[in-house]
């Protein structure tokens, strides 16, 4: 069992951490993947963003607290999950009313990605107050946050899973692949759900629906969001950057 040296404080150090990283992760998007952003900036006015930050604090702040509330130490909580799915459903929403049939997603992919991977960290620092820890286990890499119980580090098992799909991603723009290049964003929604999926049942929520709890059933409808999405890109002509 591993200790980890756990402080609520320390969420905000990684909250800071990740939106630097983001940050710079987003200078080279523009720097190295201008056509995408470009494209975007046409697709796209104030109200377009506007739309996205509404949507992502609102499904924060709702989808977390709806778990949250729902534990044996109710509290109102957001979550990173819960802002994808916000923000997701607010521009797409704007898109339908401006007639926008394309990808924009794109050149958030590598930002959003960086951010994860870098804020779950903080997560993990912050320890049991953050409720993001994992179920109890007797695996040698089992962390203890504080309360003497070795418990699975659900929040490293996803920053490394999102790590791993970053080096793939990054390495199929660098190649040109073409599902990188129109459906970056669809699969990095895809890749998230799927690891998040996997990653619910070792964590100690209450379950909503038989075994599976709010955040299983987010990422259920990230999925169908982002397979949708591929599947209606096969019938459409190549556009670089989506």
């Amino acid at each position: 069992m591993l200790h980890v040296p756990a402080a609520p404080w320390l969420h905000y150090v990684g909250d800071l951490t990740a939106w630097l990283a983001a940050f710079l992760g987003a200078r080279w998007v523009y720097r190295h993947r201008r056509a995408s952003v470009e494209r975007l900036s046409r697709q796209s006015v104030p109200s377009y963003f506007v739309s996205l930050a509404a949507g992502a604090a609102l499904g924060a702040w709702l989808l977390g607290s709806l778990n949250t509330l729902r534990d044996s130490r109710p509290v109102l909580s957001h979550s990173i999950a819960g802002a994808l799915a916000g923000a997701i459903v607010a521009v797409e929403v704007w898109k339908w009313l401006r007639g926008v049939r394309e990808s924009t997603g794109g050149p958030f992919v590598i930002p959003l990605t960086i951010g994860i991977v870098v804020g779950r960290w903080g997560c993990l620092f912050a320890g049991l107050d953050d409720q993001t820890y994992g179920i109890p286990t007797d695996l040698p890499w089992g962390v203890d946050l504080g309360d003497g119980i070795s418990r699975h580090p659900v929040q490293i098992y996803e920053s490394l899973a999102m790590a791993g799909f970053l080096v793939v991603y990054w390495r199929a723009l660098a190649k040109h692949r073409p599902w990188a290049e129109r459906h970056g964003f669809h699969a990095f929604v895809l890749a998230y759900a799927a690891q998040r999926f996997a990653w619910e049942f070792l964590k100690p929520y209450p379950p909503l629906v038989g075994p599976f709890n709010v955040f299983h059933l987010v990422m259920i409808g990230l999925s169908a969001y982002a397979l949708i999405w591929i599947a209606r890109g096969r019938h459409r002509p190549a556009v670089a950057g989506a």
